[in-house]
Parts: structure tokens; C-alpha cells; sequence
């Protein structure tokens, strides 16, 4: 089992994650977006990483430019100078990974690598900004997850992948097996439901707290969900509506 990673905070602690950071006018994973966030009081915020054609992490959700930016085009395909010319909602540049974690250095950023092409660049962008103590490298796959943390001087914090997390929620709930499915990361984050299935019971909260790995739920934007699975004990949230996050954890006494 991990030993506990100084990016989980304190043992008790709520770990309350600004989505994309934070943009009510549709600037996600901007550094608007994620200085929004900062000037909240937020200390983690998530965001996406892909690699460019030339090698550089940038971030941003989605594979290519089309949908959050004034350009078109596969990150993977273009080189850095493009990507970075284009503009989210056509005011707000894309930015570099590296900024991200260098432009705050007590922020702590979650990663999902989301393709093979970030794997390298969000290694280095890790390497150079020395940022390991408030990373958790996170993807859907297993491997860009293990190939990312291979590469690093230190260790960084790391989530679930499917391939460990679907396992866990099918028998998660009855708690057998639960650590050795959970053995080489340091926490899961999930989504409550997906698709219409419910996922994420209180059940399997307490499995993985006996297995001693938190549980950071995404992305939840509603006051009363988000109170929900802080009753259940949930270590973490993930959501887009960071402002109304602080308020509910507020409200609580839970906001740090």
C-alpha cells in the first residue's frame, strides 16, 4: 500500500476540487478559470492534459480545439505555437501545463492525462516545475497512469483507473478484496452514477476507508448531493460549481 501523499492533506480533511477551475462563462481550464478558483480560496483545482506534436502538455479537456476554442484541430497533431494561438471562448488563450503548476506553487492540481501523447510532456512539465508533493496523476487508462509516474525523480499522488475502479465498484460494496484491487494508487475518484447506473453507494465508501484509500466523487454541482456524500464520509469533491462547493462546506464548518 502507498504511504499516505502529502497532496491528500490532512487525514479528515475535505479535499474540495475546482473543475476545470472556475468559469461561469464557459472559460474551463483557463488560467482565468483557475486564478477564479485560487481567488475563491480553492487549493486544488482539476484539469486535463494532452501533448502536442512538438512535445509540449497542454491543458485542456477535450482532444481537439474545436469545442472550447476559435480553432480546429487535433492537439496530438498540431505543434505548440498553434495550439497556444487559439483562444478559449475566443478571449482566453490555452495554456501550457507548466504554467498551471508554476503560476501557483501551492496549488495542488490534479492531472488526467487524457491521451498517450501527454504521457512525456506532463512528466516534464511535473520534472521542471518540481511540483510533485501537490500532483495526482489520474487517466481512464492503467498504463498512461503507470507510464507517467515511471518517469518522475519522485513519487506523486495517484487515482484509479477503470480498469482498477469497475472491479471495485462490482464488489466493493462486500469489501472482499477491496485493498489488492486498490494496491498501487493512493485513492479513488468517481462519479456518483453514470449513464443512469448508480456507482458509488455509502457502502463502498466505507470499503474503501477500511481499505484506507479516500474517495473524491466527480463532478457534483448540486447543494444537495454534495451534502449527501459528505454525510456518507466522502473525502473529496470534484465540481464546476466551486463557488457553490465552498458554500455548502461552509455552511459545515469543513472549509479550510
Amino acid at each position: 500500500m502507498p504511504e499516505r501523499h502529502p497532496y491528500l492533506g490532512e487525514p479528515g480533511s475535505i479535499v474540495a476540487l475546482a473543475h476545470r477551475g472556475f468559469s461561469r462563462e464557459g472559460l474551463e481550464n483557463s488560467m482565468r478559470a483557475f486564478q477564479s478558483a485560487v481567488d475563491l480560496g480553492f487549493r486544488y483545482v482539476e484539469t486535463d492534459a494532452h501533448g502536442t506534436a512538438d512535445g509540449v502538455a497542454i491543458a485542456l479537456h477535450d482532444s481537439s480545439l474545436d469545442r472550447t476554442t476559435d480553432r480546429a484541430g487535433a492537439v496530438s497533431e498540431l505543434p505548440a505555437n498553434e495550439v497556444l494561438a487559439a483562444r478559449i471562448g475566443g478571449v482566453e488563450p490555452v495554456p501550457l501545463l507548466e504554467d498551471v503548476l508554476g503560476t501557483w506553487p501551492d496549488l495542488n492540481v490534479n492531472i488526467d492525462v487524457k491521451a498517450v501523447s501527454g504521457i512525456v510532456p506532463v512528466a516534464e512539465a511535473i520534472e521542471r516545475t518540481q511540483a510533485h508533493d501537490r500532483v495526482c496523476v489520474a487517466s481512464f487508462s492503467s498504463r498512461r497512469r503507470l507510464e507517467t509516474v515511471r518517469l518522475l525523480s519522485r513519487p506523486v499522488a495517484t487515482s484509479a483507473a477503470t480498469s482498477e475502479a469497475a472491479p471495485f465498484f462490482a464488489l466493493g460494496a462486500s469489501g472482499r478484496g477491496v485493498s489488492a484491487l486498490l494496491r498501487r494508487v493512493h485513492l479513488l475518484q468517481i462519479p456518483e452514477t453514470m449513464r443512469g447506473v448508480t456507482l458509488l453507494t455509502r457502502r463502498h465508501v466505507e470499503a474503501a476507508h477500511r481499505a484506507g484509500r479516500p474517495v473524491h466523487v466527480w463532478t457534483v454541482n448540486e447543494a444537495d448531493q454534495m451534502a449527501r456524500l459528505l454525510d456518507w464520509g466522502v473525502d473529496g469533491i470534484v465540481s464546476d460549481r466551486a463557488d457553490l462547493l465552498r458554500d455548502v462546506l461552509i455552511a459545515r464548518g469543513a472549509w479550510s
